[in-house]
């Protein structure tokens, strides 16, 4: 079969298409036939070494498609079934081996692509708004990269819950897919702090929601209301580096987290549980899905350079 793998660390270049051998599905496994993989920036963070793999590895950890075979132990998942997952290394090939404690079942009305474009990034969005700061009616949310996969399923999911939201986006084309998606207000990346002040007559914003890190983080804090909390979920710009914890105290007793999606999935039936809700608002129309890019396997490298560019809004898929 063919499926993207890495043999070295580095830029997108090390991302090659190669036929490797067909995966059989052991103990508590089952073997899927990928119909699509999301691209998210934890792939870059594999691929360029920053989370590190043993080499060599194949990337890819989201998709969705069919189940081609059951392995021994497995209950609930027959072939054929139309199923979905966050967490198998190598999706990004045509048939991946996934851990049937992974597999959530993919409802009628809701497709492959629409499935494997919000596994990673719609699970997200939903635990950061329900679980890490439970938004509640009225507050002020700041949303980073609003219009990108996680940030317009987030403004969604905020403002259903009674929020308000402020997204920073960095084009006017971005700003109008915040603005479609619910956002109140939009600024850039420069000025959100300041503008999240005057929003909220100058006492601050409950919660940041920052997926960009390093370049948005100093101003994050300067826009939280006292006792606020800055949601660190990514470092697209880079990572934060080490900081004096005493800068939360003369702020206001602020709050820092760096949640990641496995402690709010801890186990398969959170997992589903969180999974049903995305996938039932998917299906009554309540929550929008926007899939900005599909490439063939092969263009890998195409998708993660179009990723890290920016050049893509909503969520990119591999459709194998």
């Amino acid at each position: 079969m063919k499926a993207i793998t890495i043999e070295r660390t580095g830029g997108p270049e090390v991302l090659v298409p190669a036929d490797v051998a067909e995966p059989t599905a052991g103990p508590g496994c089952v073997v899927v036939d990928v119909e699509a993989a999301g691209v998210n920036f934890i792939d870059v963070y594999h691929r360029d070494g920053t989370y590190p793999q043993p080499l060599p590895f194949r990337p890819g950890l989201e998709g969705a498609g069919r189940v081609r075979e059951v392995g021994e132990g497995v209950e609930g998942f027959a072939a054929g079934d139309l199923v979905a997952w966050k967490g198998a290394p190598g999706s990004y090939a045509e048939r991946v081996v996934v851990p049937a404690g992974e597999l959530v079942p993919v409802p009628a009305g809701v497709g492959a692509e629409t499935a494997a474009a919000v596994m990673l990034q719609g699970l997200t969005a939903h635990y950061l708004a329900t679980s890490t700061h439970p938004v509640a009616a009225g507050e002020w949310a700041v949303v980073h990269a609003a219009a990108g996969g996680v940030g317009l399923l987030l403004t969604q999911i905020v403002k259903r819950r009674g929020g308000h939201v402020l997204a920073t986006t960095s084009t006017p084309d971005k700003a109008d897919l915040a603005r479609a998606a619910g956002a109140d207000e939009v600024a850039g990346y420069d000025d959100f702090a300041e503008r999240a002040r005057e929003l909220t007559r100058g006492r601050g914003v409950a919660v940041v929601y920052d997926g960009v890190g390093r370049a948005t983080f100093d101003a994050g804090l300067r826009a939280l209301r006292p006792r606020g909390t800055f949601v660190l979920f990514g470092g697209a710009s880079g990572q934060v580096p080490p900081f004096d914890l005493q800068r939360l105290n003369a702020a206001g007793s602020l709050y820092v987290t760096r949640p990641t999606l496995a402690h709010y999935t801890l186990d398969a039936a959170e997992l589903r549980a969180r999974a049903e809700e995305l996938f039932g608002w998917i299906g009554a129309g309540e929550l929008d899905v926007r899939v900005g890019g599909r490439h063939p396997l092969a263009q890998a490298r195409r998708a993660h350079e179009d990723l890290q560019a920016r050049r893509s809004t909503g969520k990119l898929l591999l459709l194998p």
